[in-house]
């Protein structure tokens, strides 16, 4: 199992096909906020994929089901969402990923998305990742805020008790205290002794519950962050990331500007090359 079998996988789409440099790269908005945004976002960060010779998957998700006030906005909901998923995957002829949260929206989902992601939160919720594995898609779990990089272990492997090999694990930060997360780097290089590892370099930037019932972030660090961990060793990067991140209707504090984007993958292609070619 490594990332040149997710990549095979993928490679019927043209955003994955051909490309010279196996960064993988999923971005999109935090929540498919409107076809629009969608629309909007997939179309940049395709054509920079495309200049950096990338591979790219779109993210966005239909239902925020973790939302700290029940009063947030969750999102367009399971039916409306997959439609606004589909035209983009339609349109722009990019691979699709997208949370799912009960073991009964896996197959439903799997037909639009080509990776279906574990929250965090739920990392551990066996019925849930089972549920995901047997549509047999690639899975991407995210690991919990409050579990160790060895704790990914029996998640890989209820995983691959579907005889589903192909999954990815996710570091999106380790809680530090309350309202606030850190990263502990040397969790990459153990995740990667079970699968391939993507860095969420914006989740790990939250601050949860720091702005009373909703979760603030500390975006500025984005960039260092990036750095350092594709210099440290992993897969792909995960960002969301909105052309207004402070009018996003979700994690505003944590969504890198879109406009910003292209300058930051150019940085990590380059140090993950260097690395590709001293290795």
């Amino acid at each position: 199992m490594s990332i040149k079998n997710i990549l095979d996988k993928l490679s019927n789409y043209t955003t994955v096909a051909g490309k010279k440099n196996d960064l993988l790269i999923i971005a999109g908005p935090c929540m498919a906020e409107s076809q629009e945004l969608c629309f909007e976002v997939c179309e940049v960060v395709k054509s920079i994929g495309e200049r950096l010779s990338l591979p790219y998957i779109f993210k966005a998700s239909f239902d925020k089901a973790n939302r700290s006030s029940g009063k947030s906005f969750r999102g367009p909901g399971l039916e409306k969402g997959l439609a606004i998923l589909e035209k983009v995957k339609s349109k722009f002829d990019v691979p699709i990923i997208t949370d799912i949260h009960l073991p009964e929206q896996a197959k439903v989902v799997s037909s639009v998305a080509d990776i279906l992601q574990i929250p965090a939160f739920l990392a551990r919720q066996t019925d849930l990742v089972v549920a995901a594995a047997q549509t047999g898609k690639i899975v991407n779990i995210k690991k919990a805020q409050f579990m160790s990089a060895n704790d990914m272990l029996p998640v890989v492997e209820k995983i691959k008790s579907t005889g589903n090999q192909d999954l990815l694990l996710t570091e999106r930060g380790t809680f530090f205290g309350y309202q606030d997360l850190v990263n502990d780097f040397r969790s990459l290089k153990i995740m990667r002794q079970f699968a391939p590892v993507i860095y969420d370099a914006t989740h790990s930037v939250q601050t949860p519950g720091s702005l009373g019932n909703t979760t603030g972030g500390r975006r500025e660090f984005i960039p260092d962050l990036t750095r350092a961990a594709v210099a440290f060793g992993i897969d792909g990067l995960f960002f969301e990331t909105h052309p207004n991140p402070d009018k996003a209707l979700s994690d505003a504090g944590s969504q890198i500007q879109l406009s910003d984007f292209e300058a930051l993958l150019s940085t990590a292609r380059n140090i993950y090359q260097t690395l590709k070619d001293n290795s």
